[in-house]
């Protein structure tokens, strides 16, 4: 998506959860290293067709129609808060690749 034309967003959330994933020890052996992860978030940042979505002012209630609609608790909250800035914003599908997603609605989703 990166290199395509096609606008294409990421929740501003998104940026500090993917450096903390691909860091992990846990998660990745060996994980990325710091310079690494940084790394590779700049060149995905670099991509011309990206805009990066922050809250507004319709945000909190958002998040909180999300969380109610889910009944998000837990890490749930994370996936709300991604879901709440998505509809704030008028995205109209979400890429994703866990299940989790499918407990909100208001948009379409697509697996990766």
């Amino acid at each position: 998506m990166a290199e395509e034309r096609a606008r294409w967003a990421i929740p501003v959330f998104c940026l500090s959860e993917f450096l903390r994933v691909i860091t992990h020890p846990r998660l990745f052996d060996p994980p990325y290293t710091v310079a690494e992860a940084v790394d590779a978030l700049v060149r995905i940042l670099a991509s011309p067709s990206l805009t990066i979505l922050v809250p507004g002012d319709r945000f909190a209630p958002l998040l909180l129609e999300a969380v109610s609609e889910a009944d998000a608790a837990g890490n749930l909250v994370f996936d709300a808060q991604i879901v709440a800035l998505c509809c704030e914003a008028g995205v109209s599908r979400l890429l994703k690749q866990d299940r989790d997603f499918d407990r909100f609605s208001g948009f379409a989703t697509a697996r990766l």
